[in-house]
């Protein structure tokens, strides 16, 4: 059984797979003060919750735009799994070309994704994943990845601007009833809802026509990925295992390859 872990700035999504299938899937809380121990007997109760043998686990696979967590979870793998991790990274065989100005700059979850789009749903395809940030990438139909978007996740975009400005309260984020808010509460949540809703679909359109590629298909993953899709009619599938269906699949391109 091969274990995969997306590690992002709040939370580390993880899947069990056996194969192509998928056993299990658990989120855990990104914690930067975190022992590799506390991390270790966490995925040992989860691991016996449901019923399953952690020493079955071959081999394990790792994205991560949380470098000073890297090392904790590494040595967490070692002792608890009995693995080195694969960390993925532009220089792995992707079954892509990484048409980027600097590959090595490339996020490994942005990678996963291009990875699992461009197998499992074709090109040409764009890529949105709704985390912290909400990152875009574009593969194209010769299997290229052409480069994407970055710019403020949802929340992200919620809690500064609460953050800095004094007297606007917190407020629940889901979708107001109408796009004209009447109170300052459902004011937020338009601006900050559906005012995301337009930056995706402007910069889905935008893409299309530099692709020139009006039937693109377009895979929307991440927390977020929901209350956003439900607004437009531009995302075409709601995937939220895409990245660590992209681990999977880099894990098996690979592990022979390093192994030699």
């Amino acid at each position: 059984m091969i274990l995969t872990l997306d590690i992002g700035n709040t939370n580390i999504k993880t899947a069990l797979f056996d194969g192509e299938e998928m056993l299990n899937y658990w989120r855990i809380a990104t914690n930067q003060t975190a022992s590799s121990d506390e991390y270790g007997m966490l995925l040992v109760k989860l691991f016996s919750y449901n019923n399953r043998d952690i020493s079955d686990v071959t081999g394990v696979v790792i994205s991560s735009v949380v470098p000073s967590v890297n090392f904790t979870i590494e040595h967490m793998c070692r002792n608890y799994l009995g693995q080195a991790p694969m960390m993925i990274n532009a220089g792995l065989d992707t079954g892509l070309k990484i048409d980027y100005d600097n590959a090595g700059e490339l996020g490994s979850d942005r990678i996963a994704n291009a990875v699992a789009a461009y197998q499992i749903y074709g090109g040409p395809c764009i890529f949105i994943d709704f985390g912290t940030a909400t990152s875009f990438g574009v593969v194209s139909q010769d299997g290229r990845f052409l480069g994407g978007a970055i710019c403020p996740g949802i929340k992200l975009s919620a809690e500064s601007l609460v953050e800095h400005a004094a007297k606007l309260p917190r407020f629940e984020l889901q979708r107001p009833k109408s796009v004209i808010g009447k109170n300052t509460i459902t004011n937020l949540q338009s601006g900050i809802v559906f005012g995301h809703v337009g930056v995706v679909s402007y910069l889905i359109k935008r893409m299309k026509e530099e692709l020139n590629a009006p039937d693109a298909r377009v895979i929307a993953t991440g927390g977020m990925a929901l209350l956003v899709s439900d607004e437009t009619d531009d995302i075409n599938v709601l995937d939220g295992l895409l990245t660590l269906k992209g681990l999977r699949i880099l894990y098996e391109r690979n592990h022979g390859k390093i192994a030699k």
